[in-house]
């Protein structure tokens, strides 16, 4: 049998800085329609993949961005998130989040809506 080529291809490069990673949290999170996470912030890097439907992500001071199922996100450590939700009113959203943590951190902190 022939060996076949290995696909390969970019979907994120997120550049998170000079910061040590000890342990990966994975968490995949489901989001009811219309739900919103609101203003909040990580103290870690996440990266995420949205694995059904399709969210809204929006970092402050920046567009909101729609994010169909299959793309991939970077929320910086310490960036604050307007909000992060499912785009759609009828049906559930589901994202997997790869928290980066250094040592003990809280996964996130919700901020008041400034």
């Amino acid at each position: 049998m022939p060996l076949r080529t290995i696909e390969r291809k970019p979907l994120l490069k997120a550049i998170i800085g000079n910061r040590n990673v000890t342990a990966v949290d994975v968490r995949e999170i489901r989001l009811e329609p219309g739900q919103q996470a609101g203003r909040h912030l990580h103290p870690c890097t996440v990266v995420g993949y949205i694995a059904e439907r399709t969210a809204l992500y929006q970092l402050e001071g920046e567009a909101v961005k729609t994010l169909p199922t299959g793309s991939v996100f970077h929320e910086p450590a310490g960036a604050v998130m307007t909000n992060f939700g499912n785009a759609s009113e009828s049906e559930p959203m589901t994202f997997i989040a790869f928290h980066l943590l250094d040592g003990e951190q809280e996964l996130f902190e919700m901020l008041d809506n400034n």
